[in-house]
C-alpha cells in the first residue's frame, strides 16, 4: 500500500531550481574565464561580469534558503542523529556500494520527516559549510584584487587564490554528477526528479506511518 505524500514545500523546490540553474551557469562561465581560447563563446569581461553577479545572486538566495529552513525549523533534516548515525550511515554505505548493483531494498525509506540519509547530509554539511565559503572568500579576494592588491599577497596572490577557487569548482562539479545520478535511484528512475518538480512523491504508507512513530517516541525520550 502506498500513499502520495508532500516531500518538498513549492519555495524549496524554487530554490532548489534556482540554484541549480545559477550553479550550472557559473560552471559555464567559470570554464570561459579559466579557458577563453577553448571555451570563448562569450566574450572574457562579459564572462567575469556575468559570473561575479551570479555568484552574488546565489548568495543572497543561500541566505534566504538559512533563513527559511532555520525558521520554519526544516533544518533539522540536515542535522544527522548521532545515537545511530554509525549503524545508519554504514548501512547506506553498503547499500550505495554493493546493495544498489544487487537489487536490494534501500535501507532507509524517505518520508517527509526525513528526506536525507546520514551520508547524503554529511555531504550536504560539508558543502554548506566548507566549500561554499570557501568558493565564496576566494572569489571575493580575486574580485577585489585589483582594489587591496597588499591583501591578496597576503593569502599567497592569484596564483594561489585561483588554484583554490578552481579545485572548490571541480568539487562542486563532482557532486553535481554524483547527485544526478543518485536521483536515478529512488522508486523509478525519474521519481526523485518528479519530486522536486511536483513536491509530491508515491511512498510506502506502512513505513512512513512507522517513521512517524519513530520520531514521536524520540521526541518524547527528549
Amino acid at each position: 500500500m502506498t500513499q502520495r505524500v508532500l516531500i518538498y514545500t513549492p519555495y524549496e523546490r524554487i530554490w532548489h531550481w534556482l540554484q541549480a540553474v545559477g550553479i550550472f551557469a557559473l560552471a559555464l562561465t567559470g570554464l570561459v574565464i579559466h579557458r577563453p581560447d577553448l571555451f570563448g563563446v562569450v566574450p572574457f569581461t562579459l564572462a567575469i561580469h556575468i559570473h561575479n553577479g551570479l555568484g552574488l545572486i546565489l548568495l543572497f538566495n543561500a541566505f534566504l534558503g538559512l533563513f527559511f529552513y532555520v525558521t520554519t525549523g526544516t533544518i533539522r533534516q540536515y542535522l544527522p542523529e548521532p545515537h545511530d548515525f554509525i549503524s545508519l550511515g554504514t548501512a547506506q554505505l553498503m547499500y550505495y556500494v554493493r546493495g544498489i548493483f544487487r537489487g536490494a531494498p534501500h535501507p532507509l525509506e524517505k518520508t517527509s520527516e526525513r528526506r536525507l540519509n546520514p551520508l547524503q547530509q554529511v555531504t550536504y554539511l560539508v558543502i554548506l559549510n566548507v566549500l561554499i565559503p570557501l568558493q565564496l572568500i576566494s572569489g571575493l579576494l580575486m574580485w577585489g584584487a585589483q582594489m587591496q592588491p597588499d591583501l591578496l599577497k597576503s593569502v599567497g596572490g592569484l596564483a594561489v587564490l585561483s588554484l583554490v577557487h578552481t579545485l572548490g569548482a571541480w568539487a562542486f562539479l563532482a557532486f553535481i554528477v554524483v547527485h544526478v545520478y543518485l536521483t536515478t535511484t529512488g522508486t523509478t528512475p525519474l521519481s526523485n526528479i518528479k519530486a522536486m518538480i511536483t513536491g509530491y512523491e508515491t511512498l510506502p504508507a506502512k513505513s512512513h506511518a512507522a517513521e512517524v512513530e519513530r520520531l514521536a517516541r524520540r521526541e518524547e525520550t527528549e
